[in-house]
């Protein structure tokens, strides 16, 4: 199936490592050209380059905190020299403050300002900013990356819940304000999707692990290419009538309805 978006032009922000990674990759095998926008200098050019060698598109990486106007400033200006505009925004944030808590713990107002800065702050930020890149265009595609406790509120998970609930309200709002100029906008909501950062962590004993592989109808964990192929598809030209939407990507972990 051809998805239609050789060519396009496509951001991901915190596209260093791990989701954000892994959807540049998806992107850029689709024929995208991607630019790479996180605060790791040294991960980026490297992405950048893996990016470039195995699908033969242009990789632009630009160092910058998308918390901070005047480095998205600078990442629009960039992104209007390099490509002339964009059209494909994938929102990926940086992780919540760790260790993660109980809710009636998470009374240190530092964290929670944290996780209001990563998770819904910097969100706005890059949208404020390079919509008008995008509806200029007037076809674009913004996939906001969120997580499936905006569902089904998960334990411990109360920073990363709020915020990223807040995240679907903006996209909500803003589906309904751009589809007139040909913009679809959705959130994908994973969980239980191995991730680097967890396969290194200690926060799962190997019985606490395997129990986790059990919280869906699946038996196992999701694969980083499965979130990163949806996100992908939503993307495509085959996706144009999919706006205002979440779609999870948990394997079956969340029992509702909707």
């Amino acid at each position: 199936m051809d998805l239609g978006i050789k060519g396009k032009t496509a951001l991901v922000t915190a596209s260093s490592g791990g989701m954000g990674r892994n959807i540049a990759h998806s992107l850029a095998a689709e024929g995208a050209n991607v630019v790479l926008f996180a605060r790791s200098e040294d991960k980026l050019k490297a992405v950048a380059g893996e990016i470039t060698q195995q699908h033969g598109v242009r990789a632009v990486a630009k160092v910058g905190d998308m918390r901070v106007g005047n480095d998205v400033t600078a990442l629009i200006e960039l992104m209007k020299a390099e490509f002339g505009g964009l059209d494909i925004l994938v929102l990926n944030t940086p992780r919540p403050p760790n260790p993660i808590r109980e809710t009636t713990e998470e009374v240190d107002m530092a964290r929670w300002d944290e996780a209001y800065q990563n998770q819904l702050a910097g969100v706005v930020q890059v949208v404020s900013q390079a919509m008008p890149l995008i509806t200029a265009r007037g076809w674009g595609r913004v996939i906001a990356i969120t997580s499936a406790s905006v569902k089904a509120p998960m334990a411990h998970h109360s920073l990363s819940t709020v915020f990223r609930a807040g995240v679907t309200a903006y996209m909500k709002h803003l589906a309904n304000e751009v589809g007139a100029s040909g913009v679809t906008v959705n959130c994908v909501a994973p969980a239980l999707i191995e991730t680097p950062h967890r396969a290194g962590s200690a926060a799962y004993s190997p019985a606490q692990a395997e129990a986790r592989k059990k919280l869906t109808p699946l038996g196992r964990m999701g694969t980083q290419s499965e979130l990163a192929g949806v996100v992908t598809f939503l993307a495509s030209v085959q996706a144009g009538f999919i706006t205002g939407a979440t779609i999870p990507v948990e394997g079956g972990m969340v029992g509702s309805l909707f």
